[in-house]
């Protein structure tokens, strides 16, 4: 089976630093949180720098919908090659007993920079 992918396309410049949020909430049960420090990685391309990975701490909105407080993980993107798409691998682990590993992707397109 192969890796879900959200349905949005999110993009920015070469040159921009874009910080990124994905929402896990639909898949968390009743109570249940992400935890510990995900990992964020780049799967079919090398041009991203991705950093600063973690579980929120805050509310975020997300797609225009509020995501509570351990639901989404955010990261930092870098980098990239002009008019390619980018894919990245998410990975997180929850806070039940026994803990479930979640793994989704997204797509990145990363535009040239305005001349």
């Amino acid at each position: 089976m192969g890796i879900e992918f959200a349905p949005q396309l999110s993009d920015k410049t070469v040159s921009e630093v874009a910080n990124a949020a994905v929402s896990f909430g639909p898949k968390l049960r009743s109570g249940e949180l992400l935890t510990g420090t995900p990992t964020v990685a780049e799967i079919t391309t090398t041009g991203l720098t991705i950093s600063n990975v973690a579980v929120s701490t805050a509310i975020e909105i997300i797609n225009g919908v509020s995501t509570a407080v351990g639901e989404a993980v955010l990261f930092k993107v870098v980098g990239g090659s002009a008019s390619t798409t980018h894919k990245i691998k998410i990975t997180v682990t929850t806070d039940s007993t026994p803990a479930q590993t979640f793994v989704r992707g997204v797509k990145l397109l990363v535009l040239p920079d305005p001349a």
